[in-house]
Formats: structure tokens, sequence, C-alpha cells
């Protein structure tokens, strides 16, 4: 593989809604430039950026996958990213390492939900864009309407610079606004023709309002604009260079990827015109004494790239991709791994051509790459050239996950082949998490949507041979009192030989908010001070295992007040279950409630859908608690209990058609409605008797 300087490099992702066409793009690029040899179909099963057994299988990208394609004498390093939400994770470590996004939009749809939230994650990572109007030649495809869409969403800065010749099935090529050519493809292959004469008038409309937006980025280009001058194609290109890496041009091109029209003059405009690693502001860094500096793209500089993505399997091993933000990376190297503060063997470095590895000798600054069999590194760690030249990015942000799920293995030996598993595949994608709620015992797994979840099981059972099934989860409840109450509890068993006598007096107040606390009340040896513990055991382990509905009981004080004992007979054992006997009297003649966990729900929706959000909140019981604007969006704060957000993240999506989205986290817990808790009470007693059975 040819080696290229940082200048020509350009590092371009590809993020849309989903169906854009945004590896059907990937593949014209790769085609045209001569990476492959044919023409990839996602219908077909064959490209080379959806290579994994489920994309291929649902015909959708799920990964973020990468490809170099030679151009003009430039390397461009496609980053192929999913359209659907529930892979947003993937989006986000792709646009973090590139520095030009291309938003491919559907002609016949116009912007969609996925467009507007790709172009907000664009925006957050500062980012140029580049508007590829994908699929004109399909039925209802259409430039303008499109292009009105894209401007009322995102603003006028977006100019095109080509225009469709025809549309649907009569789309036949392009008018190139930049260099006044026109090109057709009515054999397959692009032929330059003349600008139809039916077309000269808009195209030199439009071709004005490129000029106007290329003179505005440079005063001297705009003083010879305002007078009447002609702008050189240098002074053009110099000022739409200039426009595409501030943000104040944002370059509109229309084409067909299916049928590579147009798929050109797009790789023309991103080297001519698109942002290389020197073009863009250098890199924040921590270096190793703490203080904060910068890291420019030069090959010359000490390393620093970042590992952005890590592949699992259990065959090849672990798989790191990594940016080169300064420095070279070398094969058969060592490098210092600032994150965990351990030197790693470098082996064969390459490039990634979807599942392809093209070895290389080295990569520069602004390059990207993998390696594989790294033994410490992860997500988002650094690697550097040593220990006193280390330095740290900032932390990759992903969101939290919002969908959650019970499992458990089908086979029950395979316990420790599904955590290994799951430990593996959240290293893949650090969107998917798993715990085990300690009230209820359930392994949970989180992640960020149904869609989601069946990718994960899928590649559980592929990657590593388990099977789950998938419950929906048990609410944490919490048990406790709302009044005091004493009782004595007596165990006593002497039916000759040595026997077993225990006997205490309990006091059980409510403490709210305050967990648990156990007093020691005994005076005079009543009961003696080598039993004492016993008690509280007893005590704690009847609270964990539950007295109204078998749920884990909190917020009360257990005082010991009074008891007796047996100079032969007592022991531990039976003081333990005395005090047992005793707290599960008392507990019931103390009012007993159940409290449930009340969560923190934050949900941002267009204006439009407030209403919506805020009825189906209510009927969660969910009280809002205030609004926030936030640009085009409204945040709605609310406290809603977690037995009915469950589901949450699959019903915001139906009611905002995909525009909202939403975070939650756990606020406090708050007593349990009569009419509800006695539902649960009667499910979790049910229950607890069949087990029983």
């Amino acid at each position: 593989m040819k080696s290229f300087a940082t200048a020509q490099i350009r590092n371009v992702a590809l993020i849309a809604h989903g169906g854009a066409g945004k590896t059907s793009l990937a593949e014209a690029m790769l085609y045209l430039s001569g990476a492959t040899d044919r023409l990839g179909r996602t219908d077909d099963g064959n490209t080379v950026m959806d290579y994994d057994p489920e994309e291929i299988r649902r015909k959708i990208s799920i990964s973020t996958s990468v490809a170099p394609a030679e151009w003009r004498g430039h390397r461009i390093n496609i980053v192929d990213t999913p359209g659907y939400l529930d892979f947003v994770g993937e989006v986000l470590a792709g646009l973090r390492v590139v520095d030009t996004a291309v938003v491919v939009v559907d002609a016949v749809s116009g912007v969609e939900v996925g467009t507007e939230l790709v172009w907000r994650y664009a925006q957050d990572f500062n980012l140029p864009r580049i508007v590829f109007i994908n699929k004109m030649d399909r039925e209802n495809a259409n430039f303008e309407r499109t292009l009105d869409s894209l401007r009322e969403a995102f603003g006028r800065q977006l100019v095109p610079v080509n225009l469709p010749i025809g549309s649907q099935q009569n789309f036949r090529g392009i008018v190139d606004l930049i260099n006044q050519k026109a090109w057709l493809w009515d054999s397959g292959k692009p032929q330059e023709v003349p600008i139809p004469d039916n077309m000269i008038s808009q195209a030199d409309q439009l071709r004005e309002a490129l000029l106007e937006a290329v003179a505005e980025q440079d005063d001297e280009l705009l003083t010879k604009y305002l007078e009447g001058e002609a702008l050189t194609p240098e002074e053009v290109a110099r000022g739409l260079r200039a426009g595409v890496n501030s943000g104040a041009v944002i370059p509109v091109l229309a084409g067909a990827a299916t049928r590579t029209i147009g798929v050109a003059h797009l790789m023309d405009v991103l080297v001519q015109f698109g942002p290389s690693p020197v073009d863009r502001p250098a890199v924040a860094v921590t270096n190793a004494a703490g203080a904060q500096e910068t890291r420019a793209a030069d090959p010359n500089a000490p390393l620093a790239a970042m590992v952005f993505k890590t592949m699992a399997d259990p065959y090849v091993g672990k798989l790191s991709l990594f940016r080169i933000y300064s420095g070279t990376l070398s094969s058969d190297s060592q490098v210092y791994n600032a994150n965990k503060g351990r030197t790693e063997r470098i082996g064969q470095v390459f490039l990634l051509r979807g599942k392809q590895q093209e070895p290389v000798d080295r990569l520069v600054a602004g390059d990207i790459g993998a390696v594989a069999k790294l033994q410490e590194t992860s997500t988002g760690d650094a690697l550097c050239v040593d220990e006193q030249r280390a330095v740290t990015f900032a932390p990759m942000v992903f969101p939290s996950p919002v969908y959650s799920m019970a499992l458990q293995p089908r086979s029950k030996g395979d316990e420790d082949k599904l955590s290994g598993g799951l430990q593996r595949l959240a290293e893949e994608d650090p969107t998917i998490q798993t715990r085990r709620e300690p009230n209820t015992g359930q392994l949970l797994l989180s992640g960020m949507g149904d869609l989601h979840m069946e990718v994960v099981l899928e590649r559980l059972k592929r990657k590593f041979g388990v099977e789950v099934d998938l419950f929906p989860p048990k609410v944490p409840y919490m048990e406790t009192i709302k009044s005091t109450a004493k009782a004595e509890g007596k165990h006593k068993k002497q039916t000759g030989g040595h026997g077993q006598y225990g006997h205490v007096f309990l006091e059980l107040e409510p403490l709210p908010g305050q967990g648990f606390e156990f007093v020691d009340k005994i005076f005079g040896g009543a009961v003696p001070k080598q039993y004492i513990p016993a008690v509280e055991k007893g005590v704690r382990e009847t609270m964990a295992e539950g007295i109204l509905a078998g749920y884990p009981v909190t917020d009360i004080r257990v005082i010991l007040y009074d008891g007796s004992f047996h100079p032969v007979d007592s022991s531990e054992m039976a003081f333990k279950i005395a005090a047992s006997l005793a707290i599960k009297k008392a507990f019931m003649d103390a009012n007993p409630i159940l409290l449930e966990p009340i969560m923190k729900v934050e949900v941002l929706v267009p204006d439009t859908f407030m209403g919506d959000i805020m009825g189906d909140l209510n009927k969660r019981r969910g009280r809002i608690l205030g609004m926030e604007p936030e640009g085009r969006l409204q945040r709605i704060i609310a406290q809603v209990p977690q037995a009915h957000m469950f589901d949450y993240a699959i019903a915001l999506r139906s009611i905002t058609q995909g525009r909202g989205s939403y975070s939650m986290t756990f606020s406090h817990y708050e007593e349990v409605p009569q009419n509800i808790a006695e539902a649960v009470i009667a499910e979790a007693r049910k229950e607890k008797a069949e087990e029983k059975e």
C-alpha cells in the first residue's frame, strides 16, 4: 500500500438516517478509486463495509467500518457509520476521529429524524460538513425539495456545487457548478458534454450564489467580487476551501451511489476542498504532569494515537482501531499506553478495508489504522512513544443505555461463558452495560434499544456459543415501616440432652432515608454480650430476605432491649432464630409498606411533541418537575417510578417518530400507592408459593 503524507490524507465519516445509502456510497467510492474490482450491493450481501453476518442478514450497518480509497494522489479514509439509532455509539466513535462529515440524504425522503441527529453530532464535534443527496434515480426523487428541507432545517449556508441532470428514471448526470462542466452517464460511464440548454439559466444562478458564498470567506475576494471582477479558479478554490473548513459553506452534491453517478465529483470535492489533518485545529491533550497542551498533526512530533474502536473476536483476538494525531507508528515497535501506564508490543500495523487487513510498515500523523492483540489497551486509550512524552485525550463520551432486560443462559453450565462473552462485547461496544441487581438477583443487560439487544444476543451465540433468554426486569422494591412496634421472639427446644434456648425483645422504629441501625439497650446481662452479634445477624438476614413480600427491608432502627438466656442450652444459633421471629412479628405490626425506586428522567423533544410526552409521563405516574428550552428542542424534567420506565425507549421513539431522546438516573425511593402495592405483594407471594412447590 502506497504511503501518503499527512496533507494528502482525508478522513471522512459517512453519516445519515438509516437507509439513505451510506454503505452504497462507500462501495461506489471504493470501486471508482480502484480499491475494489466490483461494485458491492447491500441487497446482495457482498459489500466491503457490511461484512458482519448480522449486517448481511438484516441488510443494515451495525458497526462502524473503515476503508481507504486512493484518489488523485490522496488517501480518503472512509468511515462508514450505522444509520439506526440503536447503534449511535458507533456513530460517535467514528465522528471523533475524522476531519469531515459527509451527510447522506435520501432524495425522496429529504431530511429525516436520523439526519437531524447526526447533523447535531457533527456540530458537537465541530466538523466541516458536505451533503450528498443520494438516490436521485429513485421514483419521487426531487433535488429542489430536498435542498429546501435541508436549508429549512440547517440554514442557508448549504450551497449546491453541482446540479442533477434529470431525476427519477431520467436522472442521467450532473452539472459541475465549480468548473462549469456537465457529465452524462448514458453509456454507464461518464462523458463530458456541454451544459444542457434548458439548464444554463439555473446553473448560472446557482453558480452565482456559490461565488457569492466563496467571496464572503475572504475580504480580498469579497472586494473583487463586489467590484464585478471575475474570480480565478484558484481564488474560487481558496475561498471554498476556507468556507468548508470553517463551516461557513456546506457544499451540496447530487448523485446516485448504486449507479456511481456524482460519486467521483464528491471525491474531487473532498480532495480539493475538504480539510486534511493539517488544516484542522491541533488536538487538546493532557501531558504526564497533568497540564493541558495541544498536538498538531506533525509526523515528526512524539507519537500520540487514540484507540477509537475495539473489535473482539474469539478466534482472531482483539483488534484495536486507532487515529494517529501526531508522530508516526511503525510495525514491530513498542508504545506506551498512557491511560493504563503499561508498555504494549506493536506487531504488524495495517490498514483495514472492511474485514480485510493490508499490512503497512508505518502510518503517519492523520492516518487511521489498526493493530491486533494489544493486551491492556481499550477504547479511548492513548498510545504514546514513551512514559516521559505520554499524553491522554479527553474521554470518549457515549450515551448511557436506555433499555434494559434481564437475561439468563439457557444452559446452566454457561454462566462463565456468558460472563466472559458479555465482557468482550462491552469492550467492543461501550453502549452495552451489564450488572447484577442486588435486590432481585437478576443479571441485567442494558443497551440503546430492542434492535441493539437482538444484535448483542446474536453475537453472544455466534462468537461465544452462549444462548440466553430475556425477561422483563423485576422492579427492585424495598420494604419498610411507618410506625413503631415491639415483639418478643423465643426459640426453645428442650427434648432431652443439649437443648436450644434464645429469647429476645425487639422494638422497631421508622428511620426514613437512613438505611438500618441496630441498637443494643441490654442492661444487667439479660442477653449475654457474646450473643448480641448473633441477634443482629438474625435481624439482618431476615431483613435481606424480606418480610412483607420478599423484598429487602430498609430504613428501620431495631432496638434490642430485653431477653433471657439459659446457661447450658443458649447458643448463637438459638438467639439468631429468636431475633428472626421477633422482627417478623414486630414488622407486621408496624404498618409495613412497599417502597419503589423513583427515577429522574430528562426527555429532549421538539416543541410539537411536548403535550404528548407530558401526557404519557403522567400516565406512567410521573411528576413533571420543569421544562427548559435547549436550542430548537425542549428538555422535560420529571420523576417517574422505575416500574413504568422499562419500555420507555420504544414508546418515546414511537411518540416522537424517533426525534426524542432521554436520560434516566436513580433519584430516591418512595411509598408505593396502596392499590398497586397490594397487587405487587400478591404476585410476590404467589411466586414464592410456586417456588416451594
